[in-house]
């Protein structure tokens, strides 16, 4: 669903993402790991088409992002770190419209199955969005995946600022969207939630894709040391 083949990015001297390739299945989270400025949210923009590459290409269900970046859009869904909601309407109320953006018009009862669905508590629905937390804006962008059918999911640092708990029921929820065959690509910090909930992580530094692996293939003490190592280098 996702692809990126000798992905680049360069502005004047600076190198900001150097020749990435990777591919994201149906029902797989690539969480991408490492400081600021190793090119994670760069990979993430390119695949949005917020900026252009300066060579290679990035794919979204074999659709080139830059030649047809209006088509790719029906089938994803971005989370960033702080998720533009409009803080006087509710949560109802700004799933209504985002869905709306996306041409679909849905009934009341559908709307709060969705909210429903992505963990929001019933008494905040109708609540306006300036009154939630952040655990809770960002289970309105799930719940708009949902409502989308989105089958890829963006999400730039999602967990970040969360409390243990929010974080917590935010990994049940990519889970979720995984048994639905959603292909995620997570730019994060985050070691243990990667470990946890991902299906492969890269480690990237300085705009590369130093390492990648399954999860499933390392312990989360090896994943840490190599992490470190890959840092201090």
């Amino acid at each position: 669903m996702l692809k990126a083949v000798e992905l680049s990015k360069s502005y004047s001297n600076h190198q900001a993402l150097n020749n990435l390739n990777l591919a994201v299945n149906p029902g797989e989270i690539f969480c991408l790991l490492g400081a600021n400025g190793a090119g994670k949210s760069t990979t993430i923009n390119l695949f949005l088409n917020f900026i252009e590459p300066t060579s290679g290409a990035a794919y979204i269900n074999e659709i080139d992002v830059k030649a047809d970046p209006l088509a790719t859009k029906k089938y994803l869904t971005y989370i960033p770190e702080n998720l533009m909601l409009y803080p006087s309407l509710s949560g109802l109320e700004n799933l209504d419209f985002f869905c709306g953006l996306s041409d679909k018009k849905l009934r009341k009862d559908e709307l709060e199955g969705f909210l429903h669905q992505a963990g929001l508590q019933p008494d905040f629905f109708t609540k306006r969005v300036s009154t939630y937390s952040k655990g809770m804006r960002q289970k309105v962008g799930i719940a708009l995946a949902i409502a989308k059918n989105a089958k890829i999911l963006l999400l730039d640092e999602p967990t970040s600022g969360l409390d243990p708990k929010a974080s917590n029921e935010f990994s049940e929820l990519l889970l979720k969207m995984k048994a639905l065959g959603v292909a995620t690509l997570m730019a994060t910090h985050d070691l243990f939630r990667s470990k946890e909930t991902g299906t492969h992580i890269g480690i990237m530094k300085q705009g590369v894709l130093l390492d990648s692996f399954r999860t499933e293939d390392i312990s989360f003490e090896n994943l840490e040391k190599l992490y470190l190592q890959h840092m201090h280098r």
